[in-house]
């Protein structure tokens, strides 16, 4: 509380000395935007001028914010996630051939995960929509691939990591949504999704840990030129690229590792 205090003091503190919302004279509109403008394609050889600014300018800041996303996803595990308790082992399954609903008790004999006569229901059932189902089933192949298109593309066109993340993690939610969660974390499952999470930070940091052996700047891509064998230019193409789908994979794992915990309290039992 101490520590909030004191930080929520210092920035309202310091509030006052920012420029106007929209001010013409502010730093940013006097000199930072036109420079970025003006000479963007010329320094990084990214033709899209926001990934210029945010995968080159500010990599920094890009690389942190994807580690803060990380953290996130670390931070609803540790608070939510929790093993089931005895009680919460009652389960209701529904008979196909006959349509009967059967509620079995702790201790009861509970079907095969993988039955086809029996299918598990969850507990606020919610009525079989096999329209809705069978939608999302078609829909979504087509969401992963345009959440690809927007990650490879994101360097020349509006797009890019964090835009093809969410599209690919909401591919997932989707899926989980349309049929139940436990089919989802079948298909996805926890320990993945903390491992493209991991992997997403690590390709990223890793990216800007080989330019400094190559003897340039953190994140300074022409340096990668010998290890891919292009020239410059091509270099910091593929380099954006390359953190592109790093910050792609922390994203898509992340927010579907705060959805599997947040839908479900932490149980992955039962969801939305």
């Amino acid at each position: 509380m101490i520590a909030v205090v004191l930080t929520g003091g210092l920035i309202i503190f310091h509030t006052g000395a920012f420029p106007d919302f929209g001010d013409a004279d502010s730093p940013a509109n006097t000199y930072l935007s036109p420079y970025y403008l003006e000479h963007g394609q010329a320094d990084t050889h990214a033709p899209n001028v926001v990934t210029s600014v945010l995968a080159d300018y500010r990599g920094f800041d890009t690389m942190f914010e994807t580690t803060v996303v990380f953290a996130a996803g670390l931070a609803c595990f540790f608070l939510l996630r929790r093993k089931k308790s005895p009680e919460e082992t009652t389960r209701m399954y529904r008979h196909l051939p006959t349509g009967v609903t059967l509620h079995i008790k702790e201790g009861g004999k509970l079907p095969a995960e993988d039955s086809q006569v029996f299918r598990r229901l969850d507990s606020h059932f919610v009525p079989h929509q096999i329209i809705i189902k069978n939608t999302c089933r078609l829909v979504i192949p087509f969401i992963q691939i345009f959440a690809l298109y927007v990650v490879a593309h994101g360097h020349y066109s509006p797009g890019g990591g964090f835009q093809g993340g969410v599209l690919l993690a909401a591919s997932i939610i989707l899926y989980a949504i349309s049929h139940d969660l436990r089919r989802a974390i079948r298909r996805f499952p926890e320990k993945v999704a903390a491992l493209f999470g991991s992997l997403g930070v690590l390709i990223y940091a890793g990216t800007g840990a080989l330019c400094l052996l190559f003897g340039a700047n953190f994140l300074n891509y022409e340096a990668l030129a010998p290890l891919l064998g292009v020239d410059a230019v091509m270099a910091r193409s593929h380099g954006i690229l390359i953190v592109e789908i790093g910050v792609a994979f922390a994203v898509m794992a992340v927010i579907i590792w705060i959805y599997y915990n947040l839908s479900s309290a932490g149980k992955h039992d039962e969801g939305l």
